[in-house]
């Protein structure tokens, strides 16, 4: 196994802002620790986050302004703020993947597992889940790392994803013992 942790869109607007999530606090904690770990096992860390343009981008009419590039809503909340060694990537759509050089960057690193973390389970999450699981790669979803507007749509989104795309559904602690 190859992995690379892929942290999806903790940024201020979603976790304190304009679209805050009621349970992106709590999953702030146990993705500080994913990192900790993946940062003295080696493994990379790849942050994708929305980088929206004022009046361009077709997801501010769904959901209003937000991560407006540039702005301090766009940034990564200070508690999970990047190392030089971790990697940026600005995406303007749900997907990490789409229109982004995501891919390129796992098959340069030759990466075959995902763990992915963050927000939203239902939106951004699931999405870069779905294109992951076109690109052949194993998926790995800490449960206590992810989070929705809602219980309903977290609940179902993580049933989803373990039924459509094989989604490892699991926690922290058996992630660390398999990483050991």
């Amino acid at each position: 196994m190859k992995p690379a942790i892929l942290v999806i869109d903790m940024l201020n607007d979603f976790v304190n802002g304009k679209l805050a999530c009621l349970q992106a606090k709590a999953i702030v904690r146990p993705i500080q620790r994913m990192l900790l770990i993946a940062r003295k096992k080696h493994i990379p860390i790849i942050y994708t986050n929305d980088a929206h343009s004022k009046n361009k981008d077709k997801e501010l009419k769904l959901w209003g302004e937000h991560a407006i590039k540039g702005t301090e809503g766009a940034q990564i909340i200070p508690e999970l703020k990047p190392t030089k060694s971790d990697i940026i990537i600005e995406k303007h759509h749900f997907s990490g993947f789409f229109q982004t050089k995501l891919q390129q960057i796992l098959s340069k690193l030759k990466i075959d597992t995902l763990i992915i973390v963050g927000l939203q389970t239902h939106i951004c999450v699931l999405h870069t889940i779905a294109d992951a699981y076109q690109w052949d790669y194993k998926i790995v979803v800490p449960k206590e790392t992810t989070a929705s507007f809602n219980k309903k749509d977290y609940v179902n989104t993580l049933n989803y994803m373990k039924r459509t795309y094989g989604a490892k559904i699991t926690t922290i602690g058996k992630i660390i013992k398999e990483l050991s």
